[in-house]
């Protein structure tokens, strides 16, 4: 079975306000076929469903930037308030003495 093959247009389609560019895909037919299906029964096209699954892939490395800069004020603020624990420390004794207790009724 010959894979099918989306043709690439040397034009580009002005949509709304942003320029969009054709992309040309090599996928077996089967596969097209079941994605129009799934396309259709979902209310969108495989085109539309392609063009937003580009655009998480591209913005992916922009979120991970911006949940490392968020990370990063955490740790700025946590180092930033005044608190101490006046050098006390947890034990594992004293944890599990609370915790074991509990059943000891």
């Amino acid at each position: 079975m010959q894979p099918a093959v989306i043709p690439a247009r040397a034009a580009r389609v002005s949509c709304y306000t942003a320029e969009m560019t054709n992309v040309t895909i090599t996928v077996d037919e089967t596969t097209l076929k079941r994605a129009r299906i799934r396309a259709i029964e979902r209310g969108e096209s495989v085109n539309q469903f392609l063009a937003e699954q580009l655009r998480r892939y591209a913005d992916a490395d922009d979120q991970r930037a911006r949940q490392r800069r968020s990370l990063e004020r955490v740790g700025e603020l946590a180092d930033s308030l005044p608190g101490s624990t006046g050098g006390w420390q947890w034990n594992r004794e004293e944890l599990y003495t609370e915790r074991l207790g509990r059943f000891d009724r």
